[in-house]
């Protein structure tokens, strides 16, 4: 874990020295590992607020495709900023009878003046530390100007019914490490990422 740590450091500050990116994709393994003998229970309010992505690897799929590009591991680049938030729902009743925390997401994209925005709803099951979400509005910004902002891909009727979706239909992020200042999880593709605050 300290390892994840001081990649998130670096990432943030770049006051210490950079961790080798196969070092650190090993460390992840390791902690993922770890996750499965002892895992923690985390909860939703654990991640509420605002965190970078700073480090990704890709499924073998996708790294045969970007070769080169991706390796086995990648530092995001200082001139895009990509940012998750997560927030609670708070014009919703809690129902003690889900087995999840219901919740709101906003992935941002940040690069050359160009703001791309997706949002949507969010469930966590803190009994797996899965964190299953539906993207069904965007935002985009020029110079922060907005230019479009509504659903795609029948949002709305997408937001109606997530819910009540099994956690299996819906992408999702398997949280392995949630810490104060960092957090590590696997995506449904298959691919690892650590994000900073």
């Amino acid at each position: 874990m300290e390892l994840i740590q001081q990649a998130a450091q670096w990432f943030t500050s770049k006051s210490i020295p950079k961790p080798p990116p196969s070092d650190v994709v090993d460390a992840l393994l390791l902690a993922e590992k770890n996750s499965r003998k002892s895992p923690n229970l985390y909860s939703f309010e654990q991640l509420i607020g605002t965190w970078n992505l700073c480090f990704i690897t890709g499924t073998k799929k996708s790294r045969s495709q970007a070769g080169v590009l991706l390796g086995p591991g990648k530092y995001l680049p200082s001139w895009v900023n990509i940012q998750i938030s997560y927030s609670k729902v708070t014009d919703e009743i809690p129902n003690p009878q889900e087995s999840f925390s219901r919740g709101k997401v906003e992935n941002s994209v940040k690069f050359a003046g160009l703001d791309l925005s997706l949002s949507g709803p969010v469930k966590f099951q803190s009994k797996r530390n899965i964190l299953a979400f539906d993207f069904t509005q965007i935002t985009v910004k020029l110079f922060s100007s907005q230019v479009y902002s509504g659903y795609i891909r029948g949002g709305k009727e997408k937001e109606d019914s997530f819910f009540q979706e099994s956690m299996g239909k819906l992408a999702f992020f398997a949280y392995f490490l949630i810490d104060k200042n960092v957090i590590a999880a696997r995506g449904k593709g298959g691919g690892l990422a650590i994000w900073s605050k």
